[in-house]
């Protein structure tokens, strides 16, 4: 099937007993043994396992082309799952501008149990540097959250794959509709749900998706069902509706973040524009090479700083001050001040989430916030 009728189809069930078109929602945290002490359903009690999450993982591996998936009650929830499953003294290589939630995670709450090194991962001989006997895992970001950085997947999996090294790919700002990591050679794909996948900016949710049922993989199953982060019923539910629609909402983010990022590169008051689909970005090639879309998501910097980055993003009347990103609202962001005292964005620095607005309203909107 084709990723459209894989969204529309493969998180659904038609309802055995009432013929439902639309999976019900189970809210039921436990269920009925047989007479013989088994579980003819298949479920045993919610934190587990339940119907609507069964559905929803499936529609998530399916849409990645993996083996498997685990949801989780959100993107951070799902982060923290792969660094629990790994042995305690694995060192982890990161790229130097990681998502700070992921990168807090690492630096408060594993500093004593994991070693890593946030670096230029794209940087062949860099990588190679910071390859130790005990590295167990590169963890990759393309693109990357602020600054749109994009990583050479194939060239990051190649050496990983000559140091026995496990690779895991956060595809959220691209989803797969925009970019496919294990067709590149990711062995773990991770989203924030909360995201794109939502789409209405209304519910939470991550996802780790595994493109084989290995040990690992199981390691990474106990600890969704041991340590409980799931989803509610209810959020698989209004996750699976979402993704209905997923891949043609995804194409109006593209469009409309292709003709923003095209007027802001034009502007004489921007100083630069990072978004994957113009031929300026400096990994451009590399992304028409790996992705099948440049994502909704831009990033550009203020010639005249700081204060001119908060006045512009002050005037915006369409674009909503707010953190986050993939709903069908755009929102735009000062993201330094998000990420705390050790961030490395710049701080004439805006980040948007390109929504589904006119495209004419949306520069309309930001010509006069410039001006």
């Amino acid at each position: 099937m084709k990723i459209e009728t894989i969204a529309i189809h493969a998180g659904n069930h038609i309802d055995d007993s009432s013929k439902a078109v639309v999976q019900p929602i189970v809210m039921s945290t436990t269920f009925e043994r047989a007479v013989d002490g088994s579980f003819p359903s298949g479920y045993t009690y919610s934190r587990s396992s339940n119907p609507n999450r069964t559905l929803l993982e499936n529609v998530l591996a399916k849409l990645e082309g993996g083996a498997d998936a685990a949801s989780f009650s959100s993107g951070n929830a799902a982060g923290m799952a792969v660094f629990q499953s790994l042995t305690p003294g694995t060192h982890i290589i990161a790229p130097d501008d990681m998502y700070h939630g992921l990168r807090n995670q690492l630096k408060n709450l594993f500093k004593d149990i994991l070693t890593f090194d946030f670096i230029d991962v794209n940087n062949s001989e860099v990588l190679q540097q910071h390859i130790k006997p005990e590295t167990g895992l590169i963890w990759l970001e393309t693109p990357s959250n602020p600054l749109l950085k994009i990583t050479d997947i194939k060239k990051v999996v190649s050496i990983a794959r000559q140091n026995n090294i496990k690779v895991a790919c956060d595809n959220t700002f691209a989803t797969p509709i925009c970019q496919q990591p294990f067709s590149l050679g990711a062995e773990l794909v991770m989203h924030s749900s909360t995201k794109y996948f939502g789409g209405h900016s209304d519910l939470m949710g991550g996802v780790l998706i595994t493109r084989d049922k290995n040990e690992w993989w199981q390691k990474i199953r106990q600890v969704q069902e041991f340590g409980g982060a799931v989803p509610s019923p209810m959020d698989c539910y209004m996750l699976v509706r979402s993704i209905k629609t997923l891949p043609y909402r995804m194409c109006g983010h593209v469009h409309n973040a292709q003709l923003l990022a095209e007027y802001l590169e034009s502007h004489p008051k921007v100083e630069q524009v990072m978004y994957p689909g113009l031929p300026s970005h400096p990994q451009h090639q590399i992304a028409k090479e790996q992705m099948t879309g440049f994502g909704g998501m831009l990033s550009f910097t203020l010639r005249d700083g700081q204060e001119e980055a908060k006045r512009v993003i002050n005037g915006l009347k369409l674009f909503t001050r707010a953190t986050s990103l993939g709903g069908v609202e755009s929102l735009i962001e000062h993201r330094a001040t998000v990420e705390g005292p050790d961030t490395k964005t710049p701080f004439n620095l805006l980040r948007v989430s390109v929504g589904l607005e006119h495209i004419d309203d949306l520069i309309a909107d930001m010509t006069q916030a410039l001006s």
